[in-house]
C-alpha cells in the first residue's frame, strides 16, 4: 500500500470477531454512525504509525489498536503490567537486512569485529589502557 513518503511490504489481513480484552482507560467512544469491526493485521514491518496509516487509507480509522505477537513470541495469557522471561535463541532473531543510516533497503549491515569473531568461532582479544604517570 503507498502511504506517500513509503510503500508498505504486503500484509495479511482478515476480518475477525470481537476479541475478549481488558478495558481500555479511557474507553473508545461509542458513536451510532460509525461503525467497527476488528481486523487482524500481520505485517512484516513496523514503519513509524504503519497500521494506523493503512486502515486510514482504506476508510477505516483505528480506534484500538493492539498487539499480540512480536515475530514467534506471542502474548497471549499476560494481563497489563504483566512480563513473562524468555529464552531467546539466535536461530529465533529477525535476520539483519536493514543497511542502516544512509543504505539501501536490502544492504545487510556492517557486521562488528567481535561478532564476526563470535561467528567463526575465534574469541576477540581486548586491549585495556593503562594510567601512566608523567
Amino acid at each position: 500500500m503507498d502511504l506517500g513518503d513509503f510503500i508498505t511490504r504486503p500484509a495479511q489481513v482478515r476480518r475477525i470477531e470481537t476479541p475478549e480484552l481488558w478495558p481500555r482507560n479511557p474507553p473508545v467512544r461509542f458513536r451510532k454512525t460509525v461503525p467497527d469491526c476488528w481486523l487482524e493485521i500481520i505485517i512484516s514491518e513496523g514503519k513509524n504509525r504503519q497500521v494506523r496509516r493503512m486502515t486510514a487509507k482504506a476508510g477505516l480509522p483505528t480506534l484500538r489498536l493492539v498487539r499480540v505477537a512480536i515475530g514467534p513470541w506471542k502474548l497471549e495469557g499476560l494481563q497489563p503490567g504483566e512480563m513473562r522471561a524468555i529464552d531467546v535463541r539466535t536461530e529465533d532473531l529477525p535476520r539483519g537486512t536493514s543497511a542502516g543510516p544512509g543504505g539501501k533497503p536490502g544492504d545487510r549491515a556492517p557486521q562488528s569485529r567481535s561478532a564476526a569473531a563470535a561467528k567463526s568461532g575465534k574469541i576477540p582479544s581486548f586491549r585495556f589502557a593503562r594510567n601512566r604517570k608523567g
